[in-house]
This record gives structure tokens, C-alpha cells and sequence, in this order.
């Protein structure tokens, strides 16, 4: 029997970048979140805070499915789940932004329509 040699050079090369890739994403999420040079905008937590946090823990996560998963051989069919599956993660995600616009919270508030009563001992 013939035995098939394969190179894996180049994949240990590029499991070695990537890897690479990995931890000075991490670093950059670390000096992100503990270093105030790093903080966008005022001291805490701001929306361009998030939107870097969320940028490069994507970079890191398509590193991971890509190389480390086999996902960037895969046939197309693969590509069209994946898309399906973020669009609905996006629908979910701004289903919930938009719930903060809901009108009939404040209708109903109990301080509003109560007085405050159910909160506190009933008034005599």
C-alpha cells in the first residue's frame, strides 16, 4: 500500500498565525477594557466602546471558524446557513433594541397611575 505524504508545514505555519492573531486580539480586548488611554469617549462604557469590543471579538471568531474550524473550504451551502443564521441573529437583536421604544410601559407605570399606593402602604 501507498502511503499518501502530506506537507504540513504551511498548516502549522498558518496555525501558528493565527494563533498569533489570537492572542494580540485578546490583548487588545484586555487594554480595551483596563486602560483608560485605550476608553473611547468618557469614563464606562460607551456605544464606540462596544463597537470596537464587538469588532474584534468578530475578528476573533471568524479567525476561529475559518482556520481553525475548516469553515473557508467548505461549499457554499455552509456560507448560505451561516448568512441565514447571522441575519436572524441581527433580527433578534434589533427586536430587542426596538422593544425600547415600547409606548405602553410608561401607561402603565405604577407610580403614574397609582399614586404610588401599590409600592407603599395603602393610604387610609
Amino acid at each position: 500500500m501507498s502511503e499518501a505524504t502530506h506537507d504540513y508545514s504551511k498548516t502549522k505555519k498558518t496555525y501558528a498565525k493565527v494563533g498569533i492573531a489570537l492572542g494580540v486580539c485578546t490583548c487588545i480586548t484586555v487594554a480595551l477594557g483596563l486602560y483608560p488611554p485605550f476608553d473611547v469617549g468618557p469614563p464606562g462604557p460607551t456605544p464606540g466602546d462596544f463597537v470596537i469590543g464587538l469588532a474584534v471579538a468578530t475578528t476573533k471568531a471568524s479567525l476561529v471558524a475559518l482556520i481553525f474550524m475548516h469553515l473557508n473550504h467548505e461549499r457554499g451551502l455552509i456560507y448560505k446557513l451561516l448568512l441565514f443564521t447571522c441575519v436572524f441573529a441581527l433580527g433578534l437583536m434589533a427586536l430587542t433594541l426596538f422593544s425600547d421604544l415600547d409606548g405602553i410601559v410608561e401607561q402603565y407605570d405604577t407610580n403614574k397611575t397609582t399614586g404610588g399606593w401599590m409600592l407603599n402602604e395603602r393610604p387610609e
